[in-house]
């Protein structure tokens, strides 16, 4: 306990930004400190710690593992310090806050999206940042400290012990097209029937397209062949425009898409089964304590499950 009365939150700060920059002397300047300085806290850091913390390689500096868990703790205690400070700041001025939210596609549209929009009705002032990003992504940031909460599926390699997971919903794929598909307006199609026509669809191993895969297989059918890889939903968008492509997209975008403001041309074609994505869930990390804005929003997005 002595030692750890030693290490300072500029410190802290110093580890992490050798870990962004792989180089000391940009960490030491991202910290307005001088380079010997950084290799005195650093050493001093080894030293107390009784390990190396970073392996020096002519192209940067790479954590050892026990440079890793203390970059691991370095990130929440700092975190939660910003957080202190943002929430002292926020009372005096009588603001509500920051809220940093990750999610994928679906739950981004259909429930977050809403939630911020009935939370900022009566708090104008509450500044919220989103990021859409697929699962593993949001998993990493948010163990980085970088959300308050992410909306996504589990990943392999997340111990549970470290997460707080609040039940979420099952997602229903919808099949998007042109209105002027040859089998738009078709109620309902088959999935054979689909296979000879192009597809714009996720990378194997995201969630669409594993729901996908396995309609087309419980079925006993071979899948499309001509197949688009992207998880950009504008690209996706400019395929089913100009062609007779077949994008699936969740329930909650596909409604957004079709709607009379933004898709007058777009369509779902109707399957004779439906085509199911593996539930999500609104995740906390465990080790931090939300902030008064973020708990806020948390609560109306869980209203929303």
């Amino acid at each position: 306990m002595q030692n750890l009365n030693r290490i300072k939150p500029k410190h802290l700060e110093l580890m992490l930004k050798i870990d962004e920059t792989q180089q000391l002397q940009l960490a030491a300047r991202a910290v307005a400190i001088s380079q010997p300085a950084a290799s005195r806290i650093l050493a001093d850091l080894e030293a107390q710690l009784g390990s190396d913390l970073f392996i020096r390689h002519p192209a940067g500096m790479e954590p050892t593992p026990a440079g890793r868990i203390l970059l691991r703790h370095a990130r929440v205690v700092v975190s939660e310090l910003g957080t202190m400070w943002d929430e002292l700041n926020h009372l005096r001025s009588g603001s509500l806050g920051d809220v940093r939210v990750g999610a994928v596609t679906g739950p981004a549209v259909g429930c977050l999206m809403p939630a911020i929009q009935s939370i900022q009705q009566d708090y104008p002032d509450l500044r919220i940042s989103v990021d859409v990003a697929p699962s593993a992504t949001l998993f990493r940031k948010l163990e980085e400290a970088h959300y308050d909460f992410i909306m996504g599926r589990t990943t392999p390699g997340y111990k549970r012990t470290e997460f707080r997971f609040h039940p979420g919903r099952t997602e229903i794929v919808s099949l998007m097209v042109h209105k002027s598909h040859p089998l738009a307006g078709q109620d309902p199609v088959d999935l054979a029937e689909l296979a000879a026509y192009p597809w714009v669809i996720q990378e194997e191993g995201f969630p669409i397209r594993e729901a996908i895969e396995n309609a087309f297989h419980n079925k006993g059918v071979s899948g499309p062949s001509r197949v688009l890889n992207t998880s950009s939903l504008i690209i996706a968008l400019s395929q089913v425009a100009e062609g007779q492509a077949i994008s699936p997209q969740t329930k909650e975008v596909m409604t957004l898409l079709t709607s009379q403001e933004i898709g007058a041309n777009l369509t779902e074609l109707k399957t004779s089964a439906p085509v199911v994505v593996a539930p999500y869930f609104v995740i906390q990390d465990s080790r931090r304590k939300l902030s008064r804005a973020a708990e806020r929003v948390l609560h109306e997005v869980l209203k929303r499950m």
